[in-house]
């Protein structure tokens, strides 16, 4: 994997995990560490012809639905899109808003 793709895999599966975990200060962590991500992402954005934005989130679900996190993920039982719920200059914008990011990936999900 190149280093674009990883440093977007890994705001997007802080996002979810904010999402998924139903422990407030555990869900503010990721919330925290998705924050501090997206700065420095947006400080050094990707080439958007270096990388396919869900690509990463593919591989960001499949980071933040490890087997050993899935006893805090209580918040809802998700089932999230195939594709990423926002563009790369979204994504990227210093003004990412992380908490409706979060929002976001909630209502964009099915749940059972």
């Amino acid at each position: 994997m190149n280093e674009s793709l990883n440093r977007v895999r890994d705001v997007l599966a802080e996002l979810i995990k904010a999402a998924l975990i139903s422990d407030d200060a555990k869900s503010l962590a990721c919330r925290e560490a998705a924050s501090e991500l997206q700065r420095a992402l947006s400080k050094g954005p990707p080439d958007p012809t270096s990388l396919k934005i869900d690509g990463a989130w593919t591989l960001a679900i499949r980071e933040a639905e490890k087997p050993e996190l899935q006893p805090e993920e209580g918040q809802v039982n998700l089932t999230l899109p195939r594709e990423c719920v926002f563009a790369l200059d979204e994504l990227t914008a210093e003004t990412f808003d992380v908490d409706a990011a979060v929002e976001r990936i909630r209502k964009s999900a099915s749940t059972g």
